[in-house]
């Protein structure tokens, strides 16, 4: 038995990475340019032809930036959820994405030459959404009822406020109107440059954090047994997990259900064991925004649905069903 999960394991991880990169190179080619692999392979080594250099300039951006922010809103969605042990916690239901987004936008509207510290402020956003949250949850522990139901409240007011910015605004600030719509149509590789390191910074801590994230799956007398410092942990995990939603909504704009699907996912294909879930979650959600990027450019073409607004539409659902199946919302 333990033979066959772990060759599932591993040809989940195969499988996984195996359409990851079709999807990769398939990205690139879909549009009114077609370019070959070896031309784009070509191009990425500086011997490019006017067409591959559009391609790579105007799509590939995009392409990394779905990634980057799918594989950082899903690991952050692991790490919420393991954290305040509720199977439905996710970056952009409970209100940390956008939060994130809100600040993002405040920089971006009235202080743009402060543009490269966007993810920072971002994060101070999605620190105080998750405070909010956790202070107003709190009520001699913590509910997961009263987790979702606070979360719902500061997701739809850190949304309203960004959206009356907008507003305000004519929704003629490109910018601002991006972050708001989880626009990433117009994304260059300074954006890139700007996610990357912050996302490869969450990721790393996620991955130190994996097996901490097991202890506190158990329960905290018997984590503390165990000489782990709980409530060390329980600031210490989140502020990576929302390092990973902020830097994504940043620049990706607020992401919802990604972060609640890809982990559930995850769990059925290698397990709970979060030093193998963790791994998956970067690689299923870095698949499962692009593709809900690719497809959104595709489906309607030459109009274009964004990515988060995909997600919602498949990830809603997905929500409801998970509500209607868990015990502790029975009652």
């Amino acid at each position: 038995m333990g033979k066959k999960k772990t060759t599932g394991m591993i040809v989940s991880f195969f499988v996984m990475i195996l359409l990851l990169a079709i999807l990769f190179f398939a990205s690139i080619n879909i549009g009114s340019l077609k370019v070959g692999v070896s031309d784009i392979l070509k191009g990425m080594i500086g011997k490019s032809s006017e067409e591959v250099s559009t391609v790579l300039d105007l799509r590939l951006p995009r392409i990394f930036i779905s990634m980057l922010a799918g594989a950082a809103t899903a690991v952050s969605g692991v790490l919420f959820q393991a954290v305040l042990k509720n199977p439905l916690a996710d970056p952009g239901i409970i209100g940390i994405s956008s939060g994130a987004s809100f600040t993002a936008i405040l920089v971006t509207a009235f202080a743009p030459a402060l543009f490269f510290f966007t993810p920072l402020f971002a994060f101070l956003g999605g620190v105080l959404a998750f405070c909010l949250v956790y202070s107003l949850s709190w009520k001699g522990g913590l509910s997961p009822l009263r987790v979702i139901l606070i979360g719902v409240a500061v997701n739809a007011m850190f949304t309203g406020l960004a959206s009356g910015l907008n507003s305000m605004n004519g929704g003629n600030m490109s910018g601002v109107a991006a972050i708001v719509n989880g626009n990433i149509t117009m994304k260059t590789w300074e954006d890139v440059r700007m996610l990357t390191p912050y996302v490869l910074a969450g990721l790393v801590l996620a991955l130190l954090f994996a097996g901490m994230c097991n202890i506190l799956s158990l329960e905290d007398k018997t984590a503390r047994s165990l000489g782990v410092n709980v409530n060390l942990m329980r600031i210490l995990i989140p502020l990576a997990a929302v390092l990973l939603a902020a830097i994504s909504a940043a620049v990706a704009g607020s992401i919802s259900f990604l972060g609640l699907v890809v982990p559930h996912m995850g769990r059925i294909l290698v397990g709970s064991e979060h030093k193998k879930l963790i791994p998956f979650s970067m690689l299923l959600g870095a698949f499962l925004f692009l593709l809900a990027d690719t497809a959104g450019r595709t489906i309607a073409a030459p109009y274009e649905i964004s990515a988060s607004v995909l997600m919602s539409v498949v990830g809603g659902p997905f929500f409801m069903i998970l509500l209607r199946r868990s015990k502790k919302y029975a009652d």
